[in-house]
């Protein structure tokens, strides 16, 4: 069994900092504990935008608290998201995520990332064998 409480782990290499600032992910759960997911929790500053298309991972975002919207770009379509919401990137859909009060969201994805990547400049994760 793995037991681990948030802000421990936010005292170690899980907490991760994006380099422009606009969020941080503590990584509960990465693919060096043995699932098949990944599950984060991640903080989406106020008055930000962040561009992201993970065109290798599946992922679930539940909104915990705070409020912002998400913009599908191949569309212009936009939802806004609130506390009990969940979106799912099923089409591996690139998006911009804004942040009009911090947002807390709980995230999911598979295949599970090792904690280490970097968002490349087109938003996404590299895959999990390069």
């Amino acid at each position: 069994m793995i037991v681990r409480n948030i802000e421990e782990a936010r005292q170690t290499d899980r907490l991760v900092t994006a380099e422009n600032g606009n969020w941080d992910s503590t990584r509960l759960v990465l693919a060096g504990d043995g699932g098949n997911f990944s599950f984060h929790i991640t903080r989406i500053f106020e008055g930000t935008e962040t561009h992201i298309h993970y065109k290798h991972h599946y992922e679930s975002v539940y909104c915990i608290e705070g409020e912002g919207e998400v913009e599908t770009l191949a569309d212009g379509k936009i939802w806004p998201i609130k506390p009990g919401d969940i979106y799912i990137l099923d089409q591996h859909d690139e998006h911009l995520l804004r942040a009009h009060k911090t947002m807390h969201l709980a995230c999911v994805f598979t295949p599970p990332i090792t904690g280490n990547e970097v968002h490349r400049e087109d938003g996404s994760y590299a895959p999990a064998d390069e």
